[in-house]
């Protein structure tokens, strides 16, 4: 039976265009959610900055994402602008979903008006996070992997919802692949010095394509900078978009994603997997959920177990890593995913405002 036509806000984070141009996890993935709802036949409104691309009906705030702009003082003003702006338009929508952290908890007397559910998009281990949690549990939110939700177990959880991509952004490739990978962005919790130490250790070349935010540049300068310099293996490319990604990560031999912090999903993972590349990874946050060991890549403890997959992960059968990833991480199956936490919001607001008990 055909699901009913929806009348969906997707309210994006303004810091890079929906879908972004180079770097950006969050509005990569309003992107993918976004085109799927409108493929489907829903009517989608998406919140988003000027700049942004989207078959469905754009409500702009700025011209530009905010990350690029040289003149930004105030990142936090926009984002209140566009939350003014959703509210005024709640009548018009059956659910509300939030990609932007908590700024919208402070609208929750205009927000009982509709369904709402919030996306919590990052790491939730940060101190002070306790603090306005505890003040907003009541809120309906969503997390993208089960150990997301660790650090906050007491959060109205209505469900998790993994990425996924359209299967079509991505041409899986066969060879072995002649380099290591190392995608995304350059800080202390991506840990690009670790990625640098494995493919020393096992002998084959490193390409590392990330961007530099400001607030890691001292991390690059100090940490990352030396390292490239004392290497002629390592091949520093800078930040890429989506065009150039099939093409490095299909011709690596595996993409290094050493990270040490309570990584929430890490989107790259399942980029490589589009590609047919095995992952190498440390098994921190939701790198389990994500990576099978031994199917789609390798979980190590340390560089010189990380090294020694290098050699495993080349025979692995790149048909099958791309099957995993069309069967566990595909746009649709995201999509589906949400509609049916939709529906089941929708249906305990219903009954909620009629005053009738859920049944079961």
């Amino acid at each position: 039976m055909k699901t009913p036509s929806l009348r969906i806000a997707q309210v994006s984070p303004l810091y890079e265009s929906v879908p972004p141009r180079l770097y950006g996890g969050t509005e990569r993935v309003v992107s993918y959610l976004t085109e799927e709802l409108v493929r489907l036949g829903h009517n989608v409104t998406l919140f988003a900055s000027g700049d942004s691309t989207t078959t469905a009906h754009l409500v702009a705030t700025g011209r530009h994402a905010l990350r690029l702009s040289k003149t930004l003082r105030d990142p936090i003003a926009p984002h209140v602008a566009m939350l003014g702006q959703v509210i005024r338009r709640i009548s018009e929508f059956d659910i509300i979903h939030f990609h932007c952290d908590y700024l919208q908890f402070l609208a929750l007397d205009s927000l009982r008006a509709t369904t709402h559910l919030s996306t919590l998009h990052g790491r939730l281990d940060i101190p002070e996070l306790q603090l306005l949690y505890r003040k907003f549990k009541q809120v309906p939110v969503n997390s993208i992997s089960q150990a997301q939700r660790k650090p906050l177990p007491f959060l109205n959880w209505q469900g998790t919802a993994y990425h996924g991509l359209p299967v079509s952004f991505y041409t899986p490739t066969t060879g072995q692949g002649t380099y290591l990978a190392f995608l995304g962005r350059i800080s202390h919790e991506k840990r690009p010095d670790l990625a640098i130490k494995i493919a020393q250790k096992a002998g084959m070349p490193l390409k590392i394509a990330a961007k530099v935010d400001t607030i890691d540049r001292p991390y690059f300068m100090e940490r990352i900078k030396p390292l490239l310099g004392q290497s002629s293996n390592v091949d520093y490319i800078g930040e890429i978009g989506d065009e150039e990604k099939n093409t490095f990560l299909g011709g690596a031999a595996a993409l290094l994603f050493p990270v040490r912090w309570p990584e929430p999903f890490g989107l790259v993972m399942i980029e490589a997997m589009a590609c047919g590349t095995p992952v190498i990874a440390y098994p921190h946050g939701s790198v389990p959920e994500i990576i099978e060991d031994g199917v789609t890549g390798f979980l190590v403890r340390n560089t010189s177990e990380a090294a020694e997959a290098v050699k495993k992960a080349m025979q692995l059968d790149r048909r099958a890593i791309r099957k995993r990833f069309e069967e566990r991480f595909s746009a649709t199956r995201m999509c589906n995913d949400y509609l049916a936490l939709y529906e089941k919001m929708m249906l305990a607001h219903a009954q909620a405002a009629s005053g009738t008990r859920p049944s079961h």
